[in-house]
């Protein structure tokens, strides 16, 4: 599992970006989700890459 934490406000971001950080139930700097390790949550880090920090849980 990882743990990601939305760092950044989403506020300016792009109409994708803001989706992908809602579909990982981030919508508030400071919300924290837990997601499964895969290929699919990884390519959703790699979009919010400059908002969200990412550890191992």
């Amino acid at each position: 599992m990882l743990k990601i934490t939305l760092k950044r406000s989403l506020i300016g971001s792009k109409k994708n970006q803001i989706a992908t950080a809602h579909s990982l139930c981030l919508k508030r700097p400071g919300d924290v989700s837990s997601q499964p390790d895969n290929d699919a949550t990884k390519g959703k880090i790699a979009i919010l890459s400059h908002l969200v920090e990412v550890a191992q849980s």
